[in-house]
């Protein structure tokens, strides 16, 4: 297990069995150690709209093995407690309240 330090100066925990649901798919086996920089130093964060414990760390690569894409990482919050769900590519960030930067 891994913890990373997010953009707002939180724990997250990154398991092993996390990190390796997330690499199974092949378009982010390159992307391995983005996903730790990116909660770290995110371009974009938002909450989630469907739960609000949920933020979504974004940041765009202008070239992986899919074409532009952004990375999505997503964290949960709870309690004294943060850990990375899932991570993926995507096309857009979603909508929803944006947290970084802050303004």
């Amino acid at each position: 297990m891994r913890t990373i330090q997010d953009c707002f100066g939180h724990s997250v925990r990154l398991t092993d069995e996390r990190r390796q649901h997330i690499l199974e798919h092949p378009e982010m086996q390159a992307m391995s150690a983005e996903i730790e920089r990116v909660v770290g130093k995110p371009q974009l964060v938002r909450r989630s709209r469907s739960t609000t414990a949920v933020s979504l760390f974004y940041d765009f690569y202008a070239e992986t093995i899919v074409g532009s894409k952004w990375l999505c990482v997503v964290v949960k919050y709870k309690e004294e407690d943060a850990f990375i769900v899932t991570a993926y590519l995507t096309d857009k960030p979603k909508t929803g309240e944006t947290l970084w930067p802050i303004n």
